[in-house]
Parts: structure tokens; C-alpha cells; sequence
């Protein structure tokens, strides 16, 4: 059967609405009204509208009185309460990761991880690339969709906890013991090591949020 176009178009609205968002396009100050929205990505009303109320469904977007649809901002309580669900998703990501991936698939965690030795190395990309070979590994699509919904949650945070040349050297340290743990096809060192993972980077951005 083939797509409809009102669908298409809703997927498109979607998709680029999300992207400013998680980019940062859009500020903590803007009003993300209908009219001015469609006006932006060039596409009707019809679609923008189901595409914001989808975003507002995903939390991406908040609904304030008086001020009307504006990226959602999330107070300490909101970032220990994702951390928190991180910290359970990852851990359950990398134990099933360690039963189920095939040889290839640790092989290419260990790919990623060897890129960082590499001048110009992206930690922040190559971190995400690591865990999203992590997810895919574990080949559990629930699982999976509520990891994404974290990872865009978290993108709300802003700056990455591994914009730091200290914090990036300790997580890489932190994948590799991840990464071991997986191709020792253990489980339940898997899940721990990851545990500790998204603990760690939480405490980071504790300090960050103190910075501010």
C-alpha cells in the first residue's frame, strides 16, 4: 500500500521540527506557534500541527500557560529522574548485548572505541556511535525505542558531559571495561560497568548544573 502524501508530509514536519530542537535551533525562549513553524520549514499547517503534538506527546515540548508550546526545560529533579531511567536502560542494553551480540558486533564497538586515538577525534559522536552499536547489538526493538526517547531527552540538557578532555578520557575508559565485559559474554559485568557508566557521566553533569 502506498504512503499517503498527508503522512509523508507529517514524517517530514516531524522529523525537521525534532532536529532544530535536539540541534539547539530553537531556544528556551522561543514560542514555537503554528503559523511562524510552517512558515519556517515551508510545509502547511495541517502537518506542523500533528508534528507539534507529537513532540509535545515525547515531552520534547511543554505547554506553558500564556506562552504556549516552547522546548521543554528540565529542573535538577527532571535530569535525576532521566539518569536515573538511563541508568536502568543502559544497564539492561549492554547485559542483553553481552547474550546476544554476534562477533561482529563487538568487533565494531571496538572499531569505535579505537577511533579515538585518531587526531580530530569527536568523543561526543563517537560516544553516541558506541552506544547506539550497544543498542543494536542487544536486538530488542523495545528496548531500543525507549533508549532513543532518552537520548533525545538528554540532547534537551545541552552541552555534552564529554566536552571535557578529562570526563571524555574517563568514559572511554569506562566503555572499554563496558566493551569487555560483552565479548566475556558476561552478562551481569555488562550491566554493572554500564550502570557505572551513566553514573558517572549524571555526577558530571551535577557539576555542570552547579556551574550555571
Amino acid at each position: 500500500m502506498p504512503i499517503s502524501k498527508s503522512n509523508t508530509q507529517f514524517h517530514k514536519a516531524y522529523n525537521d521540527i525534532k532536529q532544530k530542537i535536539l540541534s539547539g535551533f530553537f531556544s528556551a525562549d522561543d514560542r514555537l506557534r503554528e503559523i511562524d513553524v510552517a512558515k519556517l520549514i515551508g510545509m502547511g499547517r495541517t502537518p506542523v500541527r500533528e508534528a507539534l503534538k507529537r513532540l509535545e506527546d515525547e515531552r520534547l515540548l511543554t505547554h506553558e500557560p500564556r506562552r504556549g508550546l516552547v522546548v521543554t526545560k528540565m529542573d535538577q529533579q527532571g535530569v535525576t529522574e532521566l539518569y536515573a531511567m538511563r541508568e536502568v536502560l543502559e544497564g539492561a542494553a549492554a547485559e542483553f548485548a553481552a547474550r546476544h551480540a554476534t562477533d561482529a558486533e563487538i568487533d565494531n564497538m571496538e572499531s569505535i572505541l579505537s577511533e579515538h586515538d585518531k587526531p580530530g577525534a569527536d568523543a561526543v559522536a563517537l560516544n553516541l556511535a558506541f552506544h547506539e552499536a550497544i543498542y543494536g547489538a542487544a536486538h530488542n526493538q523495545h528496548l531500543i525505542r525507549a533508549l532513543q526517547s532518552s537520548t533525545d531527552t538528554t540532547y534537551l540538557l545541552g552541552r555534552s558531559t564529554l566536552d571535557t578532555e578529562s570526563r571524555a578520557k574517563k568514559a572511554l575508559l569506562e566503555h572499554q571495561d563496558v566493551l569487555e565485559a560483552i565479548r566475556n559474554r558476561d552478562p551481569e559485568s555488562a550491566s554493572k560497568a554500564a550502570k557505572s557508566h551513566i553514573r558517572q557521566a549524571f555526577l558530571e553533569r551535577l557539576k555542570m548544573l552547579r556551574e550555571l
